[in-house]
């Protein structure tokens, strides 16, 4: 096998876990609120993010193999979690109220009755979001994105020989490593998008688990309790946000009542 020290001991791996941890956190810490304008009794995105982790996690088997190419087809399949996931929200977001208490696009998707939008029209939706327009505006400052949605196809569907090698750990390629520096870019700014939207559209999903402990003991909680953060959001707000795009951790900042530091 070619994959070397340097290989193993690449930073994609600790990313990896870092980001699968945080799903896990994200998917406990959010379970108690429940996801108005559908039928579920319980918070779907709960079970989302727990599958988000499931495909991370995975990646980190394939990437262990030396299967650079297998990593990218489920990079692609992350990448289109978050943004289904994004529109879900967005979607609800829009039409949940009073005279619509049941949205029934995404109650029939989370019942099995109907399939969401392909990717083009939700990406599409997404980026014309009057609600978004100025987060959208850091993230798409480049093409980023566009570039990361074509290297997964390019992956996925074998445009390219060198793809297909990359998925042969007992062939050496000099920019085995390299790929692997580009994934791991691609990987971040993916993490990077669903952090900045999630947490835009929701951010009492930031919420400190103090607060609802402390009324499920019948204690009145400390004034403005409800603002803290969670520990392990404002960890990986500190650890990647803030270093990977500043500008986009000020943004959250500024929209957010949250105590986000």
């Amino acid at each position: 096998m070619t994959i070397d020290n340097l290989y193993k001991e690449h930073k994609v791996f600790t990313q990896l876990s870092e980001y699968a941890d945080f799903y896990k956190s994200l998917s406990f810490s959010i379970f108690p609120f429940i996801t108005q304008g559908t039928r579920a009794l319980c918070n779907i995105d709960s079970y989302v993010y727990s599958s988000i982790q499931g495909t991370l996690e995975s990646i980190s088997d394939i990437l262990k193999k030396g299967r650079i190419n297998d990593s990218y087809a489920l990079l692609r399949k992350y990448y289109d979690s978050t943004i289904i996931n994004v529109y879900s929200n967005l979607y609800l977001n829009d039409n949940f109220g009073i005279e619509n208490f049941i949205v029934d696009k995404i109650n029939n998707w989370v019942k099995g009755k109907e399939q969401l939008p392909e990717y083009r029209v939700m990406i599409q939706y997404i980026r014309s979001s009057k609600k978004l327009s100025k987060i959208n505006k850091l993230l798409y400052k480049d093409t980023t994105y566009r570039n990361i949605r074509e290297r997964c196809n390019d992956h996925t569907h074998y445009n390219y020989f060198q793809n297909a090698l990359l998925n042969d750990n007992e062939v050496y390629l000099r920019n085995r490593l390299s790929t692997l520096d580009t994934f791991s870019k691609d990987l971040e700014s993916i993490f990077v998008l669903h952090f900045s939207y999630l947490f835009y559209l929701n951010d009492h999903y930031m919420m400190s688990s103090d607060y609802l402990d402390i009324m499920d003991c019948g204690l009145t909680p400390e004034k403005d309790s409800q603002y803290l953060v969670a520990p392990f959001v404002q960890k990986i707000f500190d650890s990647v946000i803030k270093i990977s795009r500043m500008d986009i951790a000020k943004e959250i900042k500024s929209k957010t009542s949250m105590k986000l530091e």
